[in-house]
Parts: C-alpha cells; structure tokens; sequence
C-alpha cells in the first residue's frame, strides 16, 4: 500500500481529560514496529468498559487517550518479524493477548497472557504508543485504540478472522459477545437442564443468556430494572423476566421462591458488587456457581462464609475464558456457521462524529451495541 512505512493522518477521538466528551482530532499514528501491525479499523462498538473507564474510575494518569476495543477492520502493513498476517487480512483486535508460549497461554485453565494489558489502563505505557496529537503522546486505552481510522497493535493482540465475515457485524465479537457468551459456556460450564439467573440484560448480559441456551439450560430468568429490554432477552434465549423494581422482598429470595431453592448458575453482568452478593446468594446450596462478569474495579465485595461453605462456588471470569486469538476465530465462524447471533446485538449505526452521543445512548440504557463506523467507519451500539 502507499502508506506503508509512513506515518498516517487520519481522525481519532481522543479524550484530553477524565470525564470530559471526547473530541475529534487529527491524529497521527506512526508506522509499525517490530512485531507490531498497523489496522484500518472499519466498525467498532462502544462499550461500557470504556465508559467506566472514562467517568468512573478517576485514573486521571490515563489521560490523553484513545479509547475503544471492540473492533474489526483491515490489516494495513506489518513491521518487521511478522510472518502471520499480511496488508487486506481481516482482523479484529484483542484485548486480550494471546503470545500461544507463556505459561498462561500454554495452560489449558486460563485465557490470560503474560503479555497482558494492565500497564494500558494504568498509565504507564504512553512512550509505546504509536498514536500523536499535538505533539503528545496518546495513551492507547487496552493497547487497542479502536476509536481511531487506523490503529497499531502488537501481533499477539490481533486476531485473523475469515475472510468472509462481515466487519460491521463481528466486531462486538471483540468484547461484549464472547464475554458473555464465555462467561455461560466456558467459565460456569452450565449443564443441560439447568436453571440459570443472568443479572444485568446489556450486550454482556444478552450474550450470557445466549450462552446459557446453548448449553442446554433450560430455565433462563433474566433480571433488570429497565423492563424494556425484556422482549430482546427473549430472543436470546431467557424463559422469564424479573424486574426486582416490581417485589419488596430481595431478588435472591425472589428466586429461591421461583426455583424452589435457589438457581444453578447466576451470571452477574453489571459491574455492581452488592448485585455479585446478590446473584451469589440467589444459587441453590450444594453446588450453586455465581460468575462475576461485569467489570468494576473500585470497590471490595463481600458475602457472609456461609454461602460458600454450604457449597456454592463464586469465581469471574475475563473475555468469558476465551483464549484470545483462538477463541474470536471460534466465534467469528460460530456466527458464520449461524449458531451464535450477532445482528441482534446492534441497535445503532452511527459515526465517528457522533461518538459523544453514542456515549449519552449508552449512559442512559437506550441501546446495547453502538457501531461506530467513521465517515467511513462505523460506530455501533447495542444493547447496555
């Protein structure tokens, strides 16, 4: 291509400070390094990690930075010692590295990596990154920076995807999907005939529920406050709605009413730590197993020993379990293959201009996956 080895110009929003609308600027994103890939990125989803992130968390070491990491688009050159991709693969970026020879990655019980992404939201990897304004080096949120027309990222956090998978559609599989849907399948390992409970109905939630049907579940009970988003849980999967809004009793004891003890499996979607009580407190005794899948980093859970010592099991889960690379393929050709759904996650198709208002639908629950498309790039939303 003609860019490659020079630098581009291209549009990025770029958050200047902690809780302030994003702007959108020129940027200029340098050509890759050594092992590193330079991405067109065609459609990306706003998420609600990077809202967190931008208004709640007050890591204001963060700042400047891209935001963004649930993305697809088009390799557009590769640095030196790159040997797995080429310019024109479609891929989608990974928060979530997978290098395939640490420890981690050689391990059949986790789908971290060594090479993981902490130092990108800590503020303390502003000299690697590849992406300028004014003369400032920008903080690529997650090592991604999927806000931006075109984008750097090591090999280890990019994963080659088919060739005839639709960018504007399998970039939510980037996150939201998979984390969900992982959450269900991989982490909580949910067993046919079991009755589950997903707290929480946006993108995360929605993808938990899908996940839960596919294992054979067969009693969803979907819970939110915002009776509006029942009708989608259904398509996803869920066999009852509870709004806890509509009892005066707590949602756990609402349950065990419903399930005549307690669920099997409880999936909390939110990032909310006395909903994770809840949803644990909401398992049958003996072998009841809650998930922690929304993320939240600002506040210490608890429950009473008790609930863990008559036999429940409270663990998490990070990108739902799935290894990066090789579980984005999976699921890129699961939705191919039309046993996972993706459409149906995106409500909104929108701009990189508009991202500020994409950010105020998904402030106040009016969408689940924004696609963010530029003037030639998409900006998705859906369902949060």
């Amino acid at each position: 291509m003609a860019t490659t080895g020079k630098v581009i110009k291209c549009k990025a929003a770029v958050a200047w400070e902690y809780d302030k609308p994003l702007v959108i600027e020129e940027v200029e994103v340098a050509p890759p390094q050594e092992k590193e890939i330079r991405i067109k990125i065609v459609a990306t989803g706003v998420c609600q990690s990077d809202l967190y992130f931008l208004f709640k968390c007050n890591n204001k070491s963060m700042f400047p930075a891209v935001f963004g990491h649930e993305a697809a688009g088009v390799v557009e050159s590769v640095g030196p010692g790159v040997t797995a991709f080429q310019p024109g693969d479609k891929v989608i970026p990974l928060f979530m590295p997978q290098c395939r020879e640490c420890r981690f990655c050689q391990s059949p019980k986790t789908n971290l990596c060594v090479s993981g992404s902490s130092s990108e939201i800590d503020g303390k990897n502003f000299e690697s990154s590849r992406i300028t304004c004014k003369g400032s080096k920008l903080l690529q949120f997650l090592g991604t920076s999927t806000f931006s027309e075109f984008t750097v990222l090591k090999e280890i956090s990019v994963a080659k995807i088919d060739p005839a998978a639709p960018l504007d559609k399998v970039c939510v599989i980037g996150c939201a999907i998979c984390t969900g849907y992982g959450a269900a399948v991989n982490t909580a390992k949910v067993e046919p005939g079991s009755t589950c409970a997903v707290f929480g109905l946006g993108a995360v939630g929605l993808a938990a529920v899908m996940g839960c049907k596919a294992a054979g579940a067969s009693r969803i009970i979907a819970i939110d406050i915002n009776p509006e988003k029942f009708e989608k849980a259904k398509v996803f999967g869920a066999t009852d709605v509870v709004n806890p809004n509509n009892h005066s009793r707590p949602i756990q004891q609402v349950l065990a009413e419903m399930t005549s003890g307690g669920v099997d499996f409880s999936f909390e979607c939110i990032g909310n730590v006395e909903v994770m009580r809840s949803a644990l407190e909401s398992c049958m005794p003996g072998w009841g197993v809650s998930v922690i899948v929304g993320w939240t980093n600002m506040q210490d859970f608890s429950a009473k020993p008790i609930q863990l010592m008559t036999g429940r099991k409270w663990t998490g889960t990070l990108f739902g379990g799935f290894k990066g690379k090789d579980g984005v393929a999976e699921m890129v050709k699961a939705y191919l293959d039309k046993k996972v759904k993706v459409d149906e996650f995106i409500t909104h198709n929108m701009t990189l201009e508009q991202i500020n208002d994409a950010i105020e639908l998904m402030k106040h629950g009016r969408c689940e996956i924004i696609k963010h498309l530029q003037s030639s790039h998409h900006l998705l939303i859906g369902s949060f």
